[in-house]
């Protein structure tokens, strides 16, 4: 089995989680959701936890900041929740240089996806709210926009959420 990926991007609360974990339940009975954020404080990780118990048991959680290839995920079905904060990661790791981050981004993309598994990648079209009121800002929106296009590129599927609508674009 080759891998098969799935990009679905769109903006803030467009429907893309959901949208995303009720694609993966109709392809696997147990996928896994790959959760990229990191947990900053207690209160963040009752809110991951709360996350974690309404999607239920069926699914394999994992949370994991930046090294997501060093997860065996052959033959699964995976949610990869989301590629911003995971983008964040390296960014402010990496003291918003836009090379080096997106340099090691796409070589730990091409390390995960060489695994034969069902990838599914939650990503936000941030460039389309507006423009960024600091130069910081400016520099991750369009490093994201470059992962994006990215990611795109080596998709086999891309959907763009709007307002809760799955709209094929590639």
């Amino acid at each position: 089995m080759a891998s098969k990926i799935t990009l679905i991007t769109g903006g803030q609360r467009s429907g893309k989680s959901s949208y995303a974990q009720r694609l993966a339940l109709e392809l696997a009975d147990n996928p896994v959701y790959l959760a990229t954020s990191r947990i900053w404080d207690d209160d963040f990780r009752l809110r991951v936890e709360r996350h974690q118990a309404d999607r239920g048991p069926m699914w394999t959680n994992i949370e994991e900041e930046k090294s997501l290839s060093r997860h065996n995920l052959a033959n699964r079905v995976v949610v990869v929740d989301c590629v911003t904060l995971w983008a964040t990661n390296f960014f402010f790791d990496n003291d918003s240089d836009i090379e080096k981050s997106l340099g090691e981004l796409k070589a730990e993309l091409a390390r995960l996806v060489e695994q034969p598994a069902t990838f599914i990648f939650i990503s936000n079209e941030i460039g389309m709210g507006g423009h960024a009121e600091n130069a910081i800002q400016r520099r991750f929106t369009d490093m994201q926009g470059w992962l994006n296009q990215h990611i795109a590129s080596i998709a086999d599927e891309v959907v763009l959420m709007v307002s809760g609508i799955p709209v094929k674009v590639k």
